[in-house]
């Protein structure tokens, strides 16, 4: 009985600080600058998010039948995000390669 009365305790005592944190960072004028990786994360997810649409609705028009989820060991993922994720990774690498093929 002591420890959930202690563990109820700490666990007031932590939101009582983590409120405290929160109402500080609230009222004080700090800005949240972007980096440069969340900038990159965030452009990958839109480009993937994009090739996913379209990737959706090509499939749906040409009535072609996929499964609704493949497995990858222990992870069950939908293929169509797996291809859009591998072209937006893929887009920059092809299109820093296609003036030198262009060219030949």
């Amino acid at each position: 009985m002591e420890i959930v009365l202690l563990l109820a305790l700490l666990l007031l005592l932590f939101f009582v600080a983590l409120w405290l944190k929160v109402h500080h960072y609230r009222s004080s004028n700090v800005e949240a600058v972007a980096s440069p990786a969340s900038r990159a994360l965030a452009e990958l997810v839109a480009v993937a998010g994009g090739i996913y649409l379209s990737l959706v609705l090509l499939v749906s028009f040409l009535k072609i039948n996929l499964p609704e989820v493949i497995t990858i060991g222990r992870v069950q993922v939908d293929p169509l995000a797996i291809v859009a994720l591998l072209v937006a990774f893929l887009q920059p690498v092809f299109f820093s390669l296609w003036p030198r093929f262009k060219g030949r």
